[in-house]
């Protein structure tokens, strides 16, 4: 796949650059003021998810054109330790970091799409997508 953008994730200021790179071409794309904030804060989650479980990792940002209908692909990437328990992370309210836990289900329920594939000990991708309407 080629990415049109790519923030690495090493310090929390990255996640910050993460953030703002979703921004911007959520902007570009035309999605409105409240879906911005959807992916934005989607793409936030993601990369805190990489910074405090796997250390470092990679937040990708990609528009996507399917069957004449616009979108933004996220795709966060890490070599962490992989999630040993999928079901359990993408329960409401599970937290390991004392945090809201509204982690990875608050991303699927922001986004239009998402997909977790997660090998312990190798890693995790996460790709989400939001629909222009």
């Amino acid at each position: 796949m080629e990415f049109q953008s790519s923030v690495k994730i090493v310090t929390e200021w990255d996640i910050v650059a993460a953030r703002q790179l979703g921004r911007n071409v959520s902007k570009e794309l035309g999605f409105g003021t409240v879906d911005q904030a959807r992916i934005t804060t989607a793409i936030s989650e993601l990369a805190r998810n990489i910074y405090l479980y796997a250390g470092k990792g990679q937040i990708y940002i990609e528009k996507l054109n399917r069957g004449g209908k616009n979108g933004l692909l996220v795709v966060a990437t890490d070599e962490g330790p992989g999630i040993p328990d999928v079901r359990k992370v993408m329960e409401d309210g599970y937290s390991t970091s004392g945090g809201l836990g509204a982690g990875l289900p608050g991303v699927k329920r922001l986004m239009d799409e998402f997909d977790i594939e997660t090998n312990v000990g190798e890693g995790t991708e996460i790709k989400a997508v939001k629909w222009l309407r």
